[in-house]
């Protein structure tokens, strides 16, 4: 009964030692999502069969960093897309903690910008806590491999989140190249800079 009692004991331990996962992380599989978009209608990640992998990014109309990364965002999907890694940007903002991040406003930011990729919205956040998103913007790319995606890379768009004039590192760029070209990631992962995602009260 005593050795019994050891053993539970230590497992407790164990249990309570063991590190509590906040999201995805390099490597892992993404599970499927179905989010709607600006256009009314919803999109799912397995709706990108045919695509090499996804350039992920939790994004929003209010944050200052988010502004200042916006040109460079479409820049992407401009870049990319036709090379088989489409941009999928997702709102993870409460709205009644930030107004400005309404559904209503994120369709007439789609409009005035003219985005041509996805803008979905995260209502109940399960997709943002899953990968573990924290700020705005915060990039996930992920490669189709073997019918499932995994993350390849976690972080920033690049080393310069006001001043695009005084960027050194691009490295979603530097990670979608390498992967078009079949080689390592050198950066895997980065330091997200950005507003911190407006999550619901409990």
């Amino acid at each position: 009964m005593k050795a019994l009692f050891t053993f539970c004991a230590c497992l407790i331990v164990l249990v309570a030692a063991a590190p509590i996962k906040n999201g995805y992380e390099i490597g892992d599989t993404v599970a499927d999502f179905r989010l709607k978009n600006v256009d009314g209608k919803m999109i799912a990640l397995s709706d990108y069969k045919d695509a090499k992998g996804v350039i992920v990014i939790f994004d929003c109309n209010t944050c200052p960093y988010s502004k200042a990364y916006n040109s460079r965002i479409i820049a992407l999907h401009a870049k990319y897309a036709a090379q088989g890694f489409p941009v999928v940007t997702i709102n993870p903002n409460d709205p009644t903690q930030s107004p400005g991040d309404s559904f209503e406003r994120m369709v007439q930011q789609a409009k005035q910008k003219g985005y041509t990729f996805p803008y979905l919205v995260d209502e109940s956040q399960e997709v943002s806590r899953a990968f573990g998103a924290t700020n705005t913007p915060h990039v996930f790319i992920v490669q189709r491999i073997n019918r499932e995606f995994k993350v390849v890379y976690i972080g920033a768009i690049d080393d310069s989140a006001k001043d695009e004039s005084a960027t050194k590192r691009k490295y979603v760029e530097e990670a979608i190249d390498g992967l078009l070209q079949g080689k390592p990631i050198t950066s895997t992962r980065t330091k997200a800079i950005g507003c911190t995602i407006k999550w619901k009260n409990a």
